[in-house]
């Protein structure tokens, strides 16, 4: 009676490992969009203009925006009032925007979707 209760057992253990997905089978493992020579240029571009930031801006966008810390956090951390985070943090994004050459937020989207779609590549193309 052992020996068939361990067959049974050895064997749905073998058809449960057929049938699971495997992490190369897991859809969600694999990237949404594949890197490209553009997102290298455009990560390039970004990681320059947070390095021309003003250092007290710098601080403040690498606080709150990469590393999540809060408003009132982010206050105690560089010793100042939560209004003058809030102004560090504004002031920084603009900066950023403007040193990218984009106007706005929507127009620096437009480009990283056109980038991912391949437009982009047709348009300057054409102004050649």
């Amino acid at each position: 009676l052992f020996t068939i209760m361990r067959n049974t057992y050895y064997t749905r253990v073998k058809i449960a490992a057929r049938e699971a997905p495997g992490l190369l089978d897991c859809a969600s493992s694999r990237p949404i969009s594949e890197a490209t020579q553009e997102w290298t240029v455009q990560s390039r571009e970004v990681h320059g203009a947070i390095q021309r930031l003003p250092e007290h801006q710098r601080e403040v966008l690498m606080l709150i925006g990469v590393l999540g810390v809060s408003y009132e956090e982010t206050a105690d951390i560089c010793g100042c009032a939560v209004g003058t985070v809030k102004s560090r943090l504004n002031r920084a994004r603009a900066n950023i925007l403007e040193l990218l050459g984009e106007s706005s937020l929507e127009t620096l989207m437009e480009r990283r979707n056109q980038l991912s779609d391949g437009q982009l590549d047709v348009e300057v193309d054409s102004r050649r």
